[in-house]
């Protein structure tokens, strides 16, 4: 190995885990930790799994590496977002009505969810239902200092609808909050009203956190609905495929 020409090593280097390289090969001699902590590395690795262009030029280390990074782990924080696993995973349940319930794609006078990766969906009373999730950072892996200096975006995703007989109500909380709980940047949407004999479809809501300052450790996601009908039963706002991505 000590004859092998750095570019070679880098090659076989790009050809193992990322985890292993930084916490093993990395401590193995100083070439390897220089190696390693290079941007031509951590580009190759990126172009590998096409998170860069071939024509791609070499930036500092810590921008590939933080990308790759973000890449790998980049998936849905958000636990049981289509009610496959009733309310499990979902805290401050607020039932108000009959309570949430979960029912079967496209459910009556519905219309099928635009994914077919999706069977289930959450269904609010006559009564205001709300339902919450608290994703901590740290343990889903994006460590304080790739939080407080890269800041990478933090995009957060719903989907709600209404039955066509019905008219409804909905709305959607986000908050990023510091280790002490502390809101350090929030979105809120309207109450967005949906009127009795809509079409029944499906409407997606987004909210993208950038440039949100250091500190931030927990994301709070919180939405709401019910009828407006206030008929006995589930007739009121349905969500879901919920989501919350960090994202490069």
């Amino acid at each position: 190995m000590e004859t092998l020409p750095e570019p070679l090593l880098v090659r076989i280097f790009a050809s193992l885990p990322a985890v292993e390289l930084v916490l093993v090969c990395r401590l193995v001699c100083s070439q390897w930790k220089n190696l390693i902590d290079g941007a031509a590395l951590w580009l190759l690795k990126c172009q590998q799994e096409g998170f860069a262009g071939e024509d791609a030029e070499e930036e500092s280390a810590d921008s590939w590496q933080t990308l790759y990074f973000l890449n790998k782990r980049k998936r849905n924080l958000i636990k049981n977002p289509d009610g496959e696993e009733g309310l499990e995973h979902w805290q401050d349940v607020e039932n108000g009505g009959d309570g949430w319930a979960i029912e079967d794609l496209p459910g009556n006078f519905g219309q099928e969810f635009p994914s077919e990766d999706v069977h289930k969906y959450f269904v609010s009373s006559f009564e205001w239902c709300c339902k919450s999730q608290v994703i901590d950072l740290r343990a889903e892996g994006y460590w304080e200092e790739l939080m407080d200096t890269t800041q990478p975006k933090i995009v957060v995703k719903d989907w709600y609808a209404a039955r066509c007989d019905a008219g409804c109500l909905y709305n959607l909380k986000v908050q990023l909050l510091s280790s002490t709980e502390e809101v350090l940047a929030e979105f809120v949407s309207d109450t967005i009203a949906v009127p009795q004999g809509n079409e029944g479809e499906w409407t997606e809501i987004t909210h993208t956190f950038a440039d949100y300052g250091p500190g931030v450790c927990f994301v709070r996601f919180e939405h709401g609905g019910q009828d407006t009908v206030y008929w006995k039963g589930w007739y009121g706002a349905r969500v879901t495929h919920s989501s919350v991505t960090v994202e490069p």
